[in-house]
Parts: C-alpha cells; sequence; structure tokens
C-alpha cells in the first residue's frame, strides 16, 4: 500500500466514523473523493476534496463538514497538520517519519512499486501500427508504434489484460499494387530489363520477393494473364511484407500478440454479420446519399446504399458501409472488424495517425451502436514526425524508394533513443526528430538526462563500495528536508502511473522521469559547493548509507518507469 492509497483509506475510515457519529447520512457516494497532492506545495503535502464533494448531498455546510473530517484526520500519526481553506478543502501536513517510511516502502516493493489494480478484470484491445503491408516501416510509423506499446505495457502495470493487436490492411487496391509490384520484379529476376511503371512500389525490398517467385515458377507468369498470377502474388508477398514489418517492429522491442487480417475477416463473413446486427436494430437502412456540397460533379447521381446511421451518434451525416458495386466500403469493414474485436474485449484502443481524423466520429459512433455504448473505445490520434539531421530535413532512402526506414533509424541512433524520444511530446503534437539532438549529452535531452541520472546512481553505489561503504540497513532519520522532498517526489509515482493509464497518456510517464531526473540531479549539485552535503561521505557513513538508500529508490522508480516505456536502464553512459 502507498502512501496515496493509505491516505485514501484514512480519509474513509474517518468518513465512516462521522457516518457512526450521525454527522453524515449513510450510503453517500464516496467515488468522487480524491487525496492528491494541492496545487501549491505551500499549503501542505496531500489535499482532499472530500468536504467539498459530499456537504451537499449530506444537507450539511462544507466548511462544518471539512472542520469536522479535519479534527479526525489530526488524531492520525502520520499527520503533523490539517488546515481547513477556503470554502472546505482540506490540506494536510505529514511528519517526516511518514515520508521516510515511504521511501522504505519504495524499497521493499521494488519493481512493483506503482503497479495498481485499477484495471483488473478488464480486458483492452489496443490496436497500433497497422500499416499497409505494402513494404518496411518507415519513419511515420514509428510514433504510433511507441505509443501504442508503451500504452500497453502502462495500462498492463495498472492491472488491466491486454490484447496487442495488428490489423493487416490486406483486401484492399494497395495489395493488388503491391502484387503487380512483385511481378515486376519477377520479370527482373528472370533477366529481364525493366521499368518500375508509375503508381507500383519502386524499393529494392521487393527484389528478394521477385527472386523467389523465379526460383520457384520460372518463367510460367511472365506472359500470362494478370487474373492467373495476381492473387499467388499479392499472397506471397504480402507474407513477405509482413516478415519484414515483424523484423522490423522487433528491432524497437515490439510484438504483437494478433495478427488479423482483413482479408480473411471479409472471406468469413464479418462484415454482412455486422450489417446484419445494425439493420437488426435498424440502425443501417437503404438511403440515398445526400448530394455534394458545392459544385456537383457531372457524374454524380443518386444512388441508394446502405447506410449507417451514425448522425445518432454524433455524425454529420449517415455513412454508406458498400460501394454502389457491392464491396464494401473502408468504414464498413472497419465497423466489422471493431464489432469482432468488441467481442473480445471490455475496451478498445486504436493508434491512428492525424490524416484519419476525419473518421473518428463514424467509428465512435459504429461501436457505439454495436456494443450498446457498454465498450469504451478511444481513438488516440498521432501526429507526424519530422525527421531533420542538425536542424535539416533528411533526405529519402532510395533503398526504400520514397522514405526513410525504421530499421535504418533505430540503427543509427539506437532502440531506447528513439523509445524515448516518441514520447517526450502528447502525440497529438506535431514532433521533430533532429538525429543530432537525440544523442546529445545535455539537459535539453530527456533521454540522455533521464538515462544519465540513473547510471550516476549506479556509479554511486559501486564508488561507496570501493570506500568501503555498503549499502543496506540506513538511519533515514540523516535525511533532511531536501531530501524528503525528493521522496515527496518518488511518492507521486503510483498516481502518475493511474493518472496516465486513465487518460490514455504514455507520455505522462516520461515527463515524469525527466522531473524526478531533474530533482535527484539538483539535489546532487548542492554538494559542489558543500561537501558535506554530498551523496558519498566517506567521513560520515551513516549519512552516506541514508543517502545511498534515497538514490536507491530514486534509481528503482527510474526503472520502473523506464519498463513502461519500453526503455533500457542503463548503468553506464558512453
Amino acid at each position: 500500500m502507498t502512501l496515496y492509497t493509505r491516505f485514501a483509506a484514512h480519509i474513509d475510515a474517518a468518513l465512516d466514523t462521522l457516518t457512526t457519529a450521525g454527522v453524515l447520512p449513510a450510503g453517500l457516494d464516496r467515488r468522487n473523493v480524491t487525496v492528491e497532492p494541492p496545487r501549491d506545495a505551500s499549503h501542505g503535502d496531500l489535499a482532499t476534496n472530500a468536504a467539498m464533494v459530499l456537504a451537499k448531498p449530506a444537507g450539511v455546510k462544507p466548511r462544518d463538514l471539512a472542520e469536522r473530517l479535519a479534527a479526525e484526520l489530526t488524531k492520525l500519526d502520520d499527520v503533523a497538520r490539517v488546515d481547513v481553506a477556503g470554502p472546505g478543502f482540506i490540506n494536510m501536513m505529514l511528519t517526516d517519519d511518514s515520508w521516510r517510511a515511504e521511501l522504505a516502502t519504495v524499497h521493499a516493493a521494488g519493481a512493483d512499486y506503482g503497479r495498481s489494480t485499477t484495471g483488473e478484470g478488464i480486458t483492452v484491445n489496443i490496436e497500433y501500427v497497422s500499416a499497409n503491408p505494402t513494404g518496411p516501416m518507415h519513419m511515420g510509423h514509428c510514433r504510433g508504434a511507441v505509443v501504442g506499446d508503451a500504452l500497453a505495457n502502462l495500462l498492463e502495470f495498472a492491472g488491466n489484460k491486454v490484447i496487442r493487436e495488428y490489423y493487416v490492411n490486406d483486401a484492399g487496391g494497395q495489395v493488388d499494387v503491391l502484387g503487380r509490384s512483385a511481378h515486376v520484379r519477377y520479370r527482373e529476376a528472370l533477366g529481364e530489363t525493366v521499368t518500375i511503371p508509375e503508381g507500383l512500389y519502386p524499393g529494392d525490398y521487393l527484389v528478394p520477393v521477385g527472386q523467389a517467385l523465379a526460383a520457384e515458377y520460372g518463367d510460367r507468369y511472365v506472359t500470362a494473364p494478370e487474373a492467373e498470377w495476381l492473387p499467388l502474388f499479392r499472397t506471397r508477398a504480402v507474407a513477405a511484407m509482413l516478415v519484414l514489418i515483424r523484423d522490423d517492429l522487433a528491432l524497437l522491442g515490439i510484438h504483437h500478440d494478433l495478427f488479423s487480417s482483413e482479408a480473411e475477416l471479409q472471406a468469413a463473413g464479418k462484415p454482412q454479420a455486422a450489417e446484419a446486427e445494425l439493420r437488426a436494430r435498424d440502425l443501417v437502412y437503404d438511403g440515398v446519399l445526400e448530394e455534394p456540397k458545392g459544385e456537383t460533379p457531372d457524374d454524380w447521381e443518386p444512388v441508394e446504399l446502405p447506410l449507417f446511421r451514425s448522425t445518432q451518434y454524433g455524425d454529420d451525416q449517415d455513412r454508406p458501409i458498400r460501394k454502389s458495386n457491392g464491396q464494401w466500403t473502408y468504414f464498413g469493414a472497419d465497423l466489422a472488424y471493431h464489432y469482432q474485436k468488441a467481442q473480445g474485449a471490455d475496451q478498445l484502443i486504436d493508434i491512428w495517425g492525424a490524416d484519419h481524423a476525419g473518421t473518428v466520429k463514424r467509428i465512435v459512433a459504429a461501436v457505439a451502436a454495436l456494443t450498446g455504448g457498454k465498450t469504451r473505445f478511444d481513438v488516440k490520434l498521432i501526429q507526424m514526425v519530422r525527421l531533420l539531421r542538425a536542424g535539416e530535413p533528411v533526405k529519402m532512402s532510395k533503398r526504400s524508394g520514397n522514405f526513410v526506414t525504421l530499421a535504418d533509424v533505430v540503427r543509427e541512433v539506437g532502440r531506447d533513443v528513439v523509445r524515448f524520444t516518441m514520447l517526450t511530446r502528447r502525440a497529438d503534437a506535431q514532433m521533430d526528430f533532429d538525429f543530432a539532438k537525440v544523442v546529445e549529452a545535455s539537459k535539453d535531452n530527456p533521454v540522455f538526462y533521464v538515462q544519465y541520472a540513473h547510471a550516476r546512481i549506479a556509479s554511486l553505489h559501486r564508488r561507496a563500495a570501493e570506500a568501503g561503504i555498503a549499502a543496506g540497513e540506513a538511519d533515514l532519520s540523516r535525511l533532511g528536508t531536501e531530501e524528503l522532498g525528493l521522496v515527496k517526489l518518488l511518492a507521486q509515482f503510483p498516481r502518475m502511473v493511474e493518472t496516465a493509464a486513465s487518460t490514455r497518456e504514455p507520455h505522462r510517464i516520461a515527463f515524469y522521469l525527466y522531473d524526478l531526473a531533474g530533482a535527484f540531479h539538483a539535489l546532487w549539485n548542492v554538494g559542489n559547493d558543500r561537501p558535506d552535503r554530498r551523496f558519498l561521505v566517506v567521513e560520515d557513513a551513516d549519512a552516506t548509507r541514508a543517502r545511498l538508500f534515497l538514490a536507491a529508490g530514486v534509481g528503482q522508480i527510474i526503472r520502473n518507469g523506464l519498463a513502461i516505456m519500453g526503455v533500457e536502464a542503463v548503468s553506464e553512459m558512453n
């Protein structure tokens, strides 16, 4: 039990006491009662809104209730002072020993400190990356991949069961283009001099696919009609691209639990099942789309199509699920896919590129309709990453045809740098990735700053051991006000985990670690001017052991946070 959960229990017990005394009526809903740090640290260590939340349903004045509750909280051994502020906010100042006890809790819990049970019993399906299987991963896919994977780690740390899913878009026209591109490389492998036609994929990554097909089939499909070879070439090319994609994701430490095929989904009749379900609820009907706004195209004519009533769920118009030729629209296929996912999970999360923003409202509407509003569904939009080298835009990769590969970037700067950097901005904010800056050894580089804090702590323990001072049991009374200020920041980690998980924002962990590293470095630097305040004071073994204990706690939280981000906590900096 961490400090915040312990005080939540204390407040609950105090409210029980007031209920027994007749101050509060029984059965009040306490779910909105919170315990958190005050906005102004000078007001205390913890604050609760209990009186503000419960006063109205209890029929009492908030200030009066706050005074009664404060009197109960003052009785706690961990509390040094309780103040009632404004109309009824309660601020508590804790004893120094309570913070020392929390530092001991960090050590005792170790890798589990901050782990939550808020997600227990809830299965979350996170679909992320889902790049078209038409080539290797490029940096346009990287940010969504990292955000999705870190979010999966975060939700697992918060107690959820997580399904990591990749949706393979292998039923659209882009895979036909891929098959035709592979056919060009197949002819090339057989000795023909080829020019990649406009509109096909020019990357060299299809050369091995063409060579493999040539070795297996010889010249059998060189002059054959497209209808004979396209299904085969398409299937083989998609399979080869998925191998490339899996390998690229593995470089980032990303492994999905499930790869779902759009083609298999349609072959299994899932879209038809979703349509039948929605028709039974009168949420799909046959109608005519509104005439396009503005100047009407010459070839436009009203056509009756099956339409989903997305306007009932906030969309600006109803949406077709089939085209006039009977094929499924992207929306119709997505609707069926989400219907399938919702049958195996309590909550759904999609990680999409920002260019898909226009389709969010309709798919959210569809999931709400299919699940009766019972399935929480979040779509996280990821903004683009601009690649720079010393401030200049990076040139495209010749091998790939028209993009910079994820593999090349990871091999140049390292997996940890890529993963951490992708989480140093909100997902919906644009990002610059400068090859020079992400490996810079400075405070302005969050990757270096946090890693350096952990490496500095590891070095401290090595130097202490060399001086004959072993870490272990420590007299924590030797930790003063500034050291305990760092403990207060450590104690916020469990709250940060729960907040980041509930808002689906893994970047909060990166921000927190940067602040923690900054506080640690600042405390370390105090010793530059005051030798007695250094973490390692050979002449004062007791003080050193207490500070080693504190530093080890900081290191533990850094490791816990980096593990959520999928980043290694290094013990030495090269």
